[in-house]
């Protein structure tokens, strides 16, 4: 039954990352609306060609112009009259800022009849940057290693970022002024806050400088003078010149894995799309769930499958390699060691989990032996943050290569019928 059941888990990722593909979203959007005579496109973030692409088959008689920012290997080649820049991520890297060097250079002389057609996703943050003076890459290299390793969430992370950047934090849409914005965005942010969707380049910043200096306290982060001086700035508070819309979100994802479990004769459950923990502790629980439903039939009967959606965090303490999906997916493999008829699977929908080619893991009850027996120490394997290589030895990796989208992580628990009634 595990193999029906790791199978299912499979096909229901695989129609709720179908749900959130960035083509017909952007599409039906366009659709609707009439184009500009002069269009400059400018898509930022690992779903940025395929969004671009999707523009371009809806206005491309209109558009101009304009720049596309993705993460390596993102890209699919050529886009007719669009300039394509691959970057680095989750860590900037010189094309982050050779790209928004070369689309504010086309956006800055846009007059009050021009129009910019941007259109974001997640991971825009890294992607697409410009430094002010006296900031160094290396600087802004250190500052993203130290969030990325204390355990803060991308609010916080990302309320740190705009304050070191010339298009973060609404100042991207100051720059296309008096020009206006339609910005179309594939959220990967908990809560859908605007303006924190690729740290909110063309969106009013709600966060302030006394927020930072809170973040910067509670990480006990270590800053240059000149970057604590940059963190004191305040960002834009108000822009007239924008109109936003989310066209894609994890809602619609886990709504899609809903209907997709249901088709598969299983009793869904939604606990959350805003699951904001410790990757491990997330895992850990959902696992206690899944003993609580064999033993008691508890929140729901088996069959059943329990769908969260949300963006884990990580606390690094290790020297190993993985994602928080991965280290969900073990942290609940050892959880469920010996359990029959239980499969947890977690993924992030753009194909990419942390620094590695995973996506994430797809676990079982037999996932700790089957790393016994290849001599992985699963425990300690957890405490080095090293998912990837255990997840890999045990042949539970889940691996999907980029899927074009971006829209936090999707988890999935599947709690298989008693065999006898299967």
């Amino acid at each position: 039954m595990t193999a029906i059941l790791r199978e299912d888990a499979r096909f229901i990722l695989e129609r709720a990352i179908e749900a959130v593909l960035p083509e017909p979203a952007v599409r039906n959007f366009l659709h609707s609306r009439t184009p500009p005579p002069r269009v400059t496109l400018i898509a930022i973030g690992k779903a940025a060609w395929r969004m671009a692409q999707a523009a371009l088959a809806e206005w491309g008689d209109a558009i101009v112009q304009g720049v596309v920012v993705t993460k390596y290997g993102h890209s699919q080649g050529e886009l007719p009259g669009l300039e394509i820049y691959e970057a680095g991520h989750p860590l900037p890297d010189a094309n982050s800022l050779a790209g928004a060097r070369r689309a504010l250079e086309l956006v800055d002389p846009l007059g009050a009849d021009d129009f910019v057609l941007f259109l974001v996703s997640g991971g825009g943050s890294a992607l697409f940057e410009a430094l002010p003076e006296g900031v160094t890459l290396d600087d802004l290299q250190a500052v993203n290693e130290q969030l990325l390793r204390s355990g803060a969430n991308i609010v916080e992370v990302n309320a740190v970022r705009k304050r070191l950047s010339l298009v973060k934090g609404g100042r991207f849409a100051q720059r296309a002024a008096p020009a206006r914005v339609l910005t179309l965005a594939l959220s990967d942010v908990l809560g859908d806050r605007l303006d924190t969707i690729a740290s909110g380049p063309a969106y009013p910043d709600a966060t302030t400088a006394e927020t930072v200096r809170a973040i910067v306290e509670k990480y006990r982060l270590s800053l240059s003078p000149t970057l604590r001086q940059l963190l004191e700035q305040e960002t834009p508070k108000t822009l007239d010149n924008v109109e936003t819309h989310i066209i894609g979100s994890v809602r619609l994802a886990v709504e899609a894995a809903t209907k997709a479990a249901q088709g598969r004769g299983y009793i869904p459950l939604t606990l959350t799309t805003t699951l904001d923990c410790e990757a491990r502790e997330a895992g850990r629980f959902l696992a206690a769930i899944a003993r609580t439903v064999r033993t008691e039939q508890k929140p729901l009967p088996p069959p059943c499958a329990i769908l969260c959606g949300g963006e884990t965090v990580v606390t690094v303490t290790g020297s190993g390699k993985g994602g928080r999906n991965q280290e969900l997916a073990l942290a609940a493999a050892i959880a469920l060691a010996g359990l029959p008829d239980v499969v947890l699977a977690s993924v992030g929908t753009d194909g990419t989990d942390g620094p590695t080619d995973a996506a994430g893991g797809l676990v079982d009850g037999d996932t700790v032996a089957r790393l016994t027996a290849c001599g992985v120490n699963a425990e300690q394997a957890l405490a080095d943050n090293n998912a990837y290589t255990a997840l890999q030895a045990s042949g539970d990796l889940l691996i999907t290569g980029p899927t074009g989208t971006n829209v936090n992580d999707v988890t999935l628990l599947l709690v298989g019928a008693a065999r006898s009634a299967r």
